[in-house]
């Protein structure tokens, strides 16, 4: 098939198969509509500000005069990170895009940026980083602690040098959570926080079809467990 033909026919898969398995009325984990949703990121940031979660400054747009004044306004070191999937394949080559801090020389020099929509952010000083996996009202908190400079920008860009340890999540950040996840109708969700060094947590996303086998490899936290409850009705 032609490139168009290959695209069309995945759409119509697409809307086949999604269709059927969204008409089924049994528990999910999570509605395939629910997900489809939650997997905007400004329907994620704008919840999970009305629900009391800290977010970054942010800012969503294609136009170079946007991100400067931006950065002019908030006053701080600021990031550019994909709107959507950070993955894409090239070639037959899977790559990733990830987040990246901007200096003065890229302020200056912001072409490519007319291209299509990006989201800019504040920079967030961070003393580490965490994964909280949701699993309906269970929650599982995991430290990640960078150990090489690329990785305490992004730590998906080096996983070889991370290091990671349970932790515990504070009242407020928990009850703004799940305030958040029944919003957007998920069961299932692995959110990202920053912890600054005064130890505020600030959202940065949830995704709501995130990996966890890796955390509970490295953590030993029973999420896989949960999830199989959660499927089954168990509490």
């Amino acid at each position: 098939m032609s490139g168009p033909e290959e695209r069309f026919a995945s759409a119509q898969a697409r809307a086949g198969l999604g269709g059927v398995l969204s008409a089924l009325e049994c528990r999910w984990v999570n509605h395939p509509t629910a997900m489809a949703r939650a997997e905007f990121k400004p329907v994620q940031l704008a919840a999970a500000r009305a629900c009391g979660l800290r977010v970054p400054p942010t800012l969503i747009t294609n136009r170079p005069q946007d991100v400067v004044a931006f950065a002019t306004e908030i006053d701080t070191p600021i990031v550019c990170k994909p709107v959507a999937s950070p993955v894409l394949i090239e070639d037959g080559q899977l790559k990733a895009v990830y987040t990246q801090r901007l200096t003065l020389p890229d302020l200056i020099d912001l072409r490519g940026i007319d291209t299509t929509a990006h989201l800019f952010q504040g920079w967030v000083s961070k003393a580490y980083e965490v994964r909280l996996t949701v699993v309906g009202e269970a929650m599982f908190a995991a430290a990640i602690h960078a150990g090489s400079e690329a990785s305490y920008e992004d730590w998906r860009s080096d996983y070889g040098a991370l290091s990671y340890i349970t932790t515990t999540v504070p009242d407020d950040v928990a009850a703004g959570m799940r305030r958040l996840m029944e919003r957007l109708h998920l069961r299932y969700g692995a959110a990202d926080f920053i912890v600054d060094p005064n130890g505020a947590w600030t959202f940065l996303e949830v995704n709501p079809c995130g990996q966890w086998d890796w955390i509970q490899g490295a953590t030993g936290l029973p999420i896989t467990e949960a999830i199989a409850d959660d499927l089954q009705g168990v509490t």
